[in-house]
C-alpha cells in the first residue's frame, strides 16, 4: 500500500521554505501618509520588533512599497492586531507595474474586531503577479461609526 498524508491547509503548505521572504528594506522605498513616532512603519517588515506600525491620526491611511526594480511576486501575508477597542477595518492591496500605470485590485477585505475575543487577523494570499512595481495597502480603520487609529503588525512579501 503507498500511502501519504493530505495537508489540510495548502496555502501554508511548504511555503515558508520554498519561498523565502523578501527584505523590503533592501528591496524598496516605503511611502506611508502618517506614523506614530513610537510604532515606525519599518517594525512590520522584521520579525525583531513586534510593535508593529501605527498612523499619527485617524482616518484612512496609505502604505505604498516602491521597489527598486520590478519583481514578480508569488506570496503576500498581512498580520493585524488590534487588542483595545471593537472596530470594522476594511483594507484594498493593489499593485502597479509602475508610475503612470493604473492600479489593480488584488484584494478588499473587511474585519471586526473584538477586543478580549477577535483581536488578530492574519492573511495569506497566493498571487501570481509580474513586473510590480508598486504594491499599496489602503487601511480604513473603522468603516462603521467612530474614529480609528489604523494598525498593522507585520506585512511579509514573497
Amino acid at each position: 500500500m503507498r500511502k501519504s498524508l493530505i495537508d489540510q491547509h495548502p496555502i501554508h503548505a511548504g511555503r515558508d521554505t520554498e519561498l523565502g521572504w523578501l527584505d523590503i528594506q533592501e528591496l524598496a522605498a516605503v511611502e506611508v501618509t502618517s506614523e506614530d513616532a513610537n510604532f515606525p512603519i519599518e517594525s512590520v517588515f522584521t520579525s525583531e520588533n513586534q510593535r508593529g506600525w501605527r498612523a499619527a491620526w485617524q482616518g484612512e491611511q496609505v502604505i505604498r512599497l516602491i521597489f527598486d526594480e520590478p519583481r514578480t511576486l508569488h506570496r503576500i501575508r498581512l498580520r493585524f492586531s488590534e487588542t483595545e477597542i471593537n472596530r470594522t477595518q476594511e483594507f484594498t492591496l493593489r499593485w502597479s507595474s509602475g508610475e503612470g500605470q493604473m492600479f489593480k485590485e488584488i484584494v478588499r477585505q473587511q474585519w471586526n474586531f473584538s477586543a478580549g475575543s477577535s483581536t488578530n487577523e492574519v492573511e495569506d494570499y497566493i498571487v501570481n503577479l509580474n513586473c510590480v512595481s508598486v504594491l499599496e495597502l489602503v487601511i480604513k480603520p473603522e468603516i462603521t461609526c467612530g474614529a480609528a487609529i489604523a494598525t498593522l503588525a507585520s506585512w511579509q512579501v514573497a
